[in-house]
């Protein structure tokens, strides 16, 4: 019961951080938003950053505004608390490696040249062959990754195969994944050689429509119509 408890607790709090950065994104300033982290224990509030990732910085990243201390500091926490093991997923390994170089962004000045970043970037070749609902459903899951002007492996994997996210995208929005649909969405608002026919501006609203309840959902389509004009610190 315990155990439940606290896990609904977690899920909780990810879902109000992520309202949180969405009302940033929208508001574009990190301090107006609201206290997810504030009213929850140190354990959670440091879980549930873990879950969303570099994404709790993304009005930084997107708007170029101070994060506000207090998620600054919880962010360190998640880093420092979460180091990956040896035998991680993927995914993992990326999602920690994108919190890191998000939080290497905000150093002022710069205490590593960009060819000198410590930590080597992380393998990608799972993605090389991998099909296209599956390559849909990783790219989905590394969304905070997904911003203008980054590079890395995970990146160009996504831009050599437009077409197969694009089909991801649509089998998304058909099997009713809003989550998926939004992640898979915001990849294609980067991507070069998105097939004319997918109509992904109007696929957009159609999963604001349909998932947009989900702050999780609305964090990934707000990235999306932010990203175009956005500029990366």
């Amino acid at each position: 019961m315990e155990q439940s408890s606290t896990s609904a607790l977690l899920q909780g709090t990810v879902l109000d951080l992520a309202s949180d950065v969405v009302s940033a994104l929208r508001s574009g300033d990190h301090v107006r938003a609201g206290g997810a982290l504030a009213g929850s224990g140190e354990g959670v509030a440091v879980a549930a950053v873990r879950v969303l990732g570099a994404d709790t910085l993304l009005p930084t990243a997107l708007l170029r505004v101070p994060p506000e201390p207090g998620w600054l500091a919880v962010f360190k926490d998640a880093l420092a608390a979460h180091q990956p093991r040896a035998d991680a997923a993927p995914t993992v390994v990326w999602s920690h490696w994108a919190m890191a170089r998000a939080l290497r962004r905000l150093e002022e000045p710069p205490t590593h040249p960009p060819d000198e970043e410590p930590g080597a970037e992380p393998g990608a070749g799972w993605l090389d062959d991998a099909g296209w609902q599956y390559l849909t459903h990783q790219l989905a899951v590394l969304a905070p990754l997904a911003l203008p002007g980054e590079e890395c492996a995970v990146t160009r994997a996504a831009r050599r195969r437009p077409v197969d996210v694009a089909r991801g995208f649509v089998r998304a929005v058909r099997r009713r994944d809003w989550q998926q649909a939004a992640g898979a969405g915001r990849w294609l608002t980067l991507l070069d050689g998105v097939p004319d026919t997918l109509g992904l501006e109007a696929g957009l609203d159609f999963v604001q429509l349909m998932g947009g309840n989900d702050p999780r959902v609305a964090l990934q389509l707000e990235a999306a119509r932010l990203m175009p004009a956005a500029v990366l610190l």
